[in-house]
């Protein structure tokens, strides 16, 4: 990768800052399309890997992104066996996409929480809040959408995830399971190969 390369990446990464509404979980379809599709800097599996590693790990939801650039500067680097380099380069990956996914929204968030809260009368402010609910959904399904297709082997349709993704949303909203007990069951499937 060239410095140029880098640039645009971090460009990218600002820009999907702003449109990380109810998190930057939201904008994984989008970093899919520029890191695996556009670029071919990630693998669909190490992106996928970045975002079940990040959100099975405790700590902040938005980890999958320093992942992500973690890997695109090993890959640059020609691979985690490449030394040190490679392990530099990794940290610079880091540092772009989290410094990049982090400094804009924060900005933006501080400066329209504190008008919101000033203004949290209005009843343009009470609309933007109710109106902003079906955006999240919208985002969190499309998130779904590219995680469970990007598992696919050859092209086939992978029914038994769309079962488990249908399944796990149903006890997620009829019962008051804790999710634990979800990614437990999640992971002893993919413990025998069924995910």
């Amino acid at each position: 990768m060239h410095w140029q390369d880098w640039l645009a990446l971090f460009a990218q990464y600002m820009l999907l800052s702003l449109l990380s509404i109810s998190g930057a979980i939201t904008t994984v379809p989008d970093m899919n399309r520029y890191l695996v599709d556009q670029h071919g800097w990630l693998t669909n599996a190490q992106f996928t890997s970045s975002i079940a590693i990040a959100q099975a790990a405790p700590g902040p939801n938005v980890l999958f992104v320093a992942l992500m650039g973690w890997n695109v500067g090993l890959n640059a680097a020609g691979g985690i066996g490449a030394g040190p380099h490679a392990w530099l380069l990794g940290l610079f990956g880091l540092a772009v996409t989290m410094i990049g996914i982090m400094v804009p929204s924060t900005t933006l968030t501080y400066i329209a929480t504190r008008w919101a809260h000033r203004n949290r009368t209005r009843r343009g402010v009470r609309a933007f809040k109710q109106g902003m609910a079906p955006i999240v959904v919208g985002l969190l399904v499309a998130t779904g959408w590219v995680l469970a297709t990007g598992n696919r082997a050859g092209g086939a349709p992978a029914w038994h995830l769309w079962l488990l993704t249908g399944v796990a949303a149903f006890i997620v909203w009829r019962t008051r399971l804790h999710l634990l007990w979800l990614l437990g069951a999640g992971a002893l499937l993919g413990a025998i190969g069924f995910v």
